[in-house]
């Protein structure tokens, strides 16, 4: 039986006012974001925001040579393409999704027009844009300062943030890319987690066994963004049928 989604599984969508809602809804497009899916190329103008359900999606800064590093996630606390009610239309970075899953899009001027009422919608996209330049912020912070146990903690924490169960599936390679380190480092870092008990990684499946113990070996980054994040969007209570 194919999964059931709705608008209201986005945090951002749920905490909207019923008028905003009644509004937008009616030109979401429910669409599949597969594993590696580019959604924005660098440079390349924006047509839709993105609202994911149950993936996650990276933003990805790339050099000339080729190197990658993440610069934020974004799952069903926000959205992808802020910088279309900011407007600049394009970005420097890419949007690939890490986690496949589910996602609503929007055509750009439906945002941009219920964005220009100065209304509630407006307000909730601010506050969200400011927890996202917190995480990106944060994350230069994190990769310049602290180890690559430290950030692989951080991030397996802020991707389990933004999924609905512990399990994450992904390989080794794909989290260096991420993080911007070599594979040797991410495997070593993994082994030394799951030798504590805290994880258990098998095949690019990661299972986390033991939050509290993956938040107390994670650096102060991780509880910076989650507090920020909390402080700045007091999301609505979102009601899921299992």
């Amino acid at each position: 039986m194919s999964e059931r989604y709705t608008p209201q599984q986005n945090h951002l969508l749920a905490a909207l006012p019923a008028e905003v809602q009644q509004r937008l809804f009616p030109h979401l497009e429910s669409v599949p974001l597969p594993l590696g899916k580019v959604l924005y190329e660098s440079g390349g103008t924006m047509r839709h925001v993105y609202f994911p359900t149950n993936s996650i999606v990276s933003l990805i800064y790339v050099m000339e040579s080729g190197a990658s590093a993440e610069i934020s996630v974004v799952g069903n606390e926000g959205l992808v393409g802020v910088a279309l009610f900011m407007g600049g239309e394009s970005t420097p970075s890419r949007a690939v999704v890490q986690s496949g899953g589910h996602a609503y899009r929007l055509p750009a001027q439906h945002l941009k027009d219920e964005f220009n009422r100065h209304g509630e919608l407006l307000v909730l996209m601010l506050r969200y844009t400011q927890a996202l330049i917190t995480q990106m912020a944060q994350t230069a912070v994190c990769n310049r300062h602290h180890s690559i146990d430290q950030q692989l903690c951080r991030w397996l924490l802020l991707s389990l943030d933004r999924l609905p169960g512990n399990q994450l599936i992904m390989t080794q390679e794909l989290i260096a890319n991420m993080l911007g380190v070599r594979r040797e480092g991410v495997t070593e870092a993994a082994g030394k987690l799951q030798k504590l008990g805290v994880i258990e990684y098998n095949r690019g499946h990661i299972t986390v066994l033991d939050r509290c113990g993956l938040e107390r070996l994670s650096c102060e980054c991780y509880a910076v963004v989650r507090k920020e994040t909390d402080r700045l969007l007091p999301y609505a209570p979102v009601n899921e049928d299992n």
